[in-house]
């Protein structure tokens, strides 16, 4: 311990990144409000959910007479405890239908897919190896169908075996999205099933710097628009989506109509997570560690929350340890090739919305920052690989703060703490 010292602590993989600051420097932490502790055990409240579905019948009574049930769900990137909402799920889908063909369809929108360790632990070895799961490709044409166009003009095309089911249904998890809005619910059909054409086209660069484009906004979000759309036309019956701790325990669970349920646990979360930004020329922000920091992709999402709540000129620490490296090719690939942030964000502007690339909206809002204000990674990603994605990587947070401190040529600057950036949405 250091003497007369202040410890800041942030998530870090599955440990902590911590560094020392003295007791009288102005720290701000923006984190969720304190919610409810659990009313009891995960699997008493998701029954409780299910039993009580919202604006819908219960989950038994739709699956009756269904003989080709799919059911959606999050892949390995995602804290969904899948082993604890797909098996009630299926219990009930059996109950109603004792002979239904039940396919497991993992929502993967274009990250890769799962391995079978993944889903292992993400499902349990049991589950695993009893029940038909498979992994959605959004560039396998032979499985993907046209199902008309959406709001946004671009063709809804999505995974064969969710459009041809007699029942469609989705288990999720409710936190604020960076430009969605909010996860879970219609988005498990959009981006989750959706083919890599029509990602790119809902994705496009108008939307993605649209002002109602941002965490915790739904009314007059774009992305939004077009996601209840595809649900509706993919005829998603039903969704069993919960709401986390920070520790990643079950809170709270809505079940039902994908409008209605999904609604009301927006309204839950958003009662907690909205936060007043406290702007400081240095903003530390973590993902909230593993799962959510496994690779630099995912990470951006801390990277854009700090970004609200970063006075002008300021320095970003990003604390992320990205086991898995940078996590798209594409991602890497267009700032490598760049000659300039402007020259990036100049093509990408110009693009109409059937020219949207891969990743094109990570790519977009990163540069956007990037353009305005130094961003540090403290992480396990190679060198060269936050280099070319025009960061400073740092080996450990004491070090990242300090270039941070000769940045802003200050040693006192307030800071800001995100510990679980994706948790808040700042106002």
């Amino acid at each position: 311990m250091v003497p007369s010292a202040r410890l800041l602590r942030l998530p870090y993989g599955t440990g902590e990144a911590v560094c020392y600051v003295k007791p009288e420097r102005r720290v701000t932490r923006l984190i969720p409000r304190p919610g409810p502790a659990p009313s009891g055990p995960a699997a008493d409240i998701i029954n409780r959910a299910l039993a009580n579905p919202i604006g819908s019948k219960t989950l038994a009574e739709l699956a009756a007479g269904k003989k080709n049930v799919v059911v959606l769900t999050s892949d390995h990137t995602r804290p969904v405890p899948s082993c604890l909402t797909l098996p009630p799920m299926l219990e009930q889908i059996r109950r109603g239908s004792p002979g239904a063909k039940i396919t497991v369809l993992i929502a993967a929108g274009c990250h890769r897919g799962s391995t079978p360790r993944e889903m292992k632990a993400k499902f349990g070895p049991a589950f695993y190896e009893a029940e038909n799961i498979i992994n959605h490709d959004p560039q396998d044409g032979s499985n993907l169908v046209s199902l008309g166009r959406l709001p946004s003009g671009g063709e809804l095309i999505i995974n064969r075996l969710a459009a041809e089911a007699d029942l469609l249904v989705a288990d999720g998890f409710i936190e604020p999205h960076q430009f969605a809005g909010f996860s879970g619910g219609r988005k498990s059909v959009l981006p989750g099933i959706a083919a890599l054409k029509t990602v790119l086209a809902s994705h496009n660069a108008e939307f993605t710097v649209h002002p109602k484009a941002r965490p915790g906004s739904l009314e007059g979000n774009p992305f939004q628009t077009d996601m209840i759309q595809a649900a509706r036309t993919a005829k998603l019956a039903f969704i069993l989506n919960v709401t986390l701790t920070a520790d990643k325990q079950i809170l709270e669970a809505v079940a039902g109509d994908m409008e209605q349920a999904h609604l009301a646990g927006c309204r839950l979360v958003l009662e907690r997570c909205r936060v007043k930004a406290a702007p400081s020329p240095i903003v530390i922000a973590s993902n909230g560690g593993y799962p959510l920091d496994q690779n630099v992709y995912q990470s951006t999402k801390s990277i854009m929350t700090a970004d609200l709540t970063c006075a002008p000129n300021g320095v970003i620490i990003a604390v992320n340890e990205c086991r898995d490296g940078c996590g798209s090719e594409s991602f890497l690939k267009n700032f490598q090739k760049a000659p300039s942030l402007t020259a990036l964000l100049e093509d990408i502007e110009k693009r109409g919305r059937e020219e949207t690339i891969e990743d094109q909206w990570v790519i977009q809002l990163t540069a956007s920052i990037l353009v305005r204000r130094r961003v540090i990674m403290v992480t396990g990603a190679p060198d060269q690989i936050i280099r070319d994605l025009r960061m400073t990587p740092a080996e450990s947070l004491t070090g990242a703060l300090s270039m941070a401190e000769e940045l802003v040529s200050d040693p006192m600057a307030p800071i800001t703490l995100l510990p679980d950036a994706v948790t808040v949405a700042v106002s």
